[in-house]
């Protein structure tokens, strides 16, 4: 790895561990001013204390959100983006360039693809072009890749996450998001297939803490290197207590049970 992506990735995964815990906050453009996401600054602030490594951030939310205050933590500027009012939401666009992530200050920046979504060949097209310029400014890549279209029955199917994982790997990609499998077993072979560090998304709003911790654990003993967990961080009720709980297990290898106590 070039040794620019080597120093800003420090910045976004803990340099001890080689573990991250990000929080994506880029749901405004296809949700809208959500709960969480009113109050940008708190929302930071908040997953700063709980130990987050980073954030991820559109572009034109920056100056109303990050590193106002208190702790620092990694910023990921992110690329593309669709709304909720398309008739194509899985349909992702580049919005933005490398060279202006690296203008305000990015640690990394993130992209956005959809395996099995109708313009496909667009986003990988798309993908393999942010990657060069990745590689020649020496800026971390993470790309979110998921099983999505009409002829997609299930995005946790473990052979279609092996693909996606291996696809994000081939085209250069320095870390990878994508969805749990739901057991320890085969998402070790996501991982093992992948190569390059993989780690979870948080999916929709679960329904107890005990899951969603339980889900973090299980990952991290199949070998993947954190995680990247939006709603089920900044709509808890305890978005520090629950910060904290996720980086206990990602980042110091606490126990479910033990991460429990925290939100107590």
């Amino acid at each position: 790895m070039l040794l620019g992506k080597n120093i800003r990735i420090e910045r976004i995964m803990d340099r001890s561990t080689g573990r991250a815990v990000i929080v994506p906050l880029d749901h405004g453009i296809a949700m809208g001013p959500i709960e969480g996401l009113v109050d940008m600054r708190s929302t930071v602030d908040k997953v700063s204390q709980g130990g987050a490594t980073a954030v991820v951030l559109h572009k034109g939310i920056l100056p109303f959100s990050h590193r106002s205050f208190g702790r620092d933590i990694g910023l990921i500027m992110h690329l593309s983006a669709s709304t909720g009012l398309s008739p194509q939401p899985n349909h992702k666009v580049i919005v933005t360039t490398v060279e202006e992530a690296i203008k305000w200050g990015a640690d990394a920046v993130s992209i956005h693809v959809n395996l099995g979504d109708d313009h496909e060949y667009a986003m990988l097209r798309d993908f393999g072009q942010i990657a060069c310029k990745c590689n020649e400014w020496g800026m971390p890549l993470l790309v979110m890749i998921y099983p999505r279209g009409k002829d997609i029955p299930d995005a946790y199917n473990v052979d279609m996450l092996k693909k996606c994982a291996r696809t994000a790997t081939e085209l250069g990609a320095d870390i990878i998001k994508t969805n749990y499998t739901g057991d320890i077993d085969s998402f070790k072979e996501v991982v093992r297939g992948a190569q390059a560090p993989v780690i979870i998304a948080g999916g929709p709003k679960v329904d107890s803490d005990e899951k969603l911790l339980q889900m973090v654990k299980d990952s991290m003993d199949a070998g993947g290197k954190g995680v990247s967990i939006g709603r089920n961080v900044f709509q808890h009720r305890n978005v520090i207590g629950i910060t904290k709980a996720i980086s206990g297990i990602v980042l110091e290898d606490m126990d479910v049970e033990e991460a429990l106590k925290i939100l107590k």
